[in-house]
């Protein structure tokens, strides 16, 4: 019984990794469009008013997408709670995702809510998105530093919830276009709710039942 739970375990740990490395090689290649800078690339095509007008919106836009995905990578390693041989792997993972989010990624975030496309309700739910990404990754940083390492741990995987949100909604806007076709507009307003909402109710409900 014993050697089935962990064969299961050990199952389910690889179709995470093999998961997560799919989706993060997707976002990858999304953020290689934007290398070498071109203003006038993908997503930034239906962008121009912002690029036109707002001489720094470029520069939070390559700050988010260029810090991103070293925050994709690190919080999924540090989530992995090895070390891999290296010392202090974990912990250094830990520091640099913690680092990325506060200074880079989650303020960056926080400004693109505020221009993003679909109206009102989808600027209130990035901005939204952004403000709870950075408390919850200072939250983890705080009690990390008080060694309350059981409370850091469940943070940092609400922390991590907000950060696959550029994983879960592509997924969803992929999804909703398959399935209904709706106006371009109402799925950005749609899916800037969607992604990351279940994201966190899993892993609250995941941190009630004692999994976390």
């Amino acid at each position: 019984m014993l050697s089935a739970k962990r064969n299961t375990a050990f199952f389910f740990k690889t179709l995470l990794v093999l998961g997560f490395g799919y989706f993060f090689w997707l976002m990858l290649e999304i953020t290689l469009e934007y290398i070498p800078y071109n203003p006038e690339v993908s997503f930034l095509m239906i962008k121009q008013t912002e690029v036109l007008e707002r001489p720094e919106y470029l520069s939070f836009f390559y700050t988010h997408v260029y810090t991103s995905i070293f925050v994709l990578l690190s919080g999924f390693l540090a989530l992995l709670r090895k070390n891999f041989g290296v010392k202090n792997f974990h912990r250094n993972m830990g520091k640099i995702y913690i680092f990325l989010i506060l200074i880079f990624a989650a303020p960056s975030g926080i400004y693109m809510g505020v221009f993003a496309n679909g109206g009102l309700l989808s600027k209130i739910s990035f901005v939204i998105l952004g403000f709870l990404w950075w408390f919850s990754t200072l939250k983890a940083y705080l009690l990390a530093r008080q060694k309350r390492f059981k409370e850091h741990k469940q943070w940092m995987w609400r922390s991590f919830a907000f950060t696959l949100s550029a994983i879960t909604l592509r997924m969803w806007k992929v999804i909703i276009v398959y399935l209904f076709h709706p106006n371009p507009m109402d799925v950005y307003q749609i899916i800037a709710w969607l992604g990351w909402i279940p994201n966190i109710l899993i892993i609250e409900y995941l941190i009630t039942k004692k999994l976390i």
